[in-house]
């Protein structure tokens, strides 16, 4: 092996193997930044009652949510962003969910709401039958959170 002279071409060389560890320590040093969901995300906590009596006992479901940019809940309590679906049934019940930022401030926050159904009722002439509910969650930019589905609740005649 020839110990290298600094000639024309090894330094040529030198030029090309700093400027290849230069792109690869750039690389390697530049950390991407984390994107953040722009739709709430809800997780399923609990149900109060895996069988109800029809017409007798109220249903709460608690989940908990999480949104990177705090823009959910809404002033006005005409404006519904949350939205229940029993499954035996075509139509959504909507609640309203007021602010949980202060100021409605761009915040990540973290919590838990509980969801209190009305009793629920046979909707078939058996004296007893399942349902479960789907949940989502809107922000105020009109992103959907994805949706969560309970477990099954047994629903039973009250006679």
């Amino acid at each position: 092996m020839v110990p290298c002279v600094f000639t024309q071409n090894c330094f040529l060389n030198m030029k090309k193997y700093i400027f290849i560890g230069a792109v690869l320590l750039a690389c390697i040093s530049c950390k991407k930044e984390e994107e953040k969901e722009p739709a709430p995300i809800i997780t399923f906590k609990n149900i109060s009652d895996a069988t109800v009596e029809q017409f007798n006992n109220s249903i709460t479901i608690r989940i908990a949510y999480e949104d990177f940019q705090g823009d959910l809940g809404e002033d006005d309590p005409d404006n519904y962003s949350l939205r229940v679906k029993d499954a035996r049934l075509s139509d959504f019940d909507w609640f309203h969910i007021p602010p949980v930022t202060p100021d409605k401030q761009e915040l990540h926050v973290k919590g838990e709401l509980a969801i209190e159904l009305d009793p629920i009722f046979l909707l078939g002439s058996g004296t007893q039958e399942y349902t479960r509910f789907s949940i989502e969650l809107k922000d105020r930019a009109g992103n959907w959170s994805n949706t969560l589905t309970t477990p099954n609740v047994l629903i039973v005649d009250s006679l």
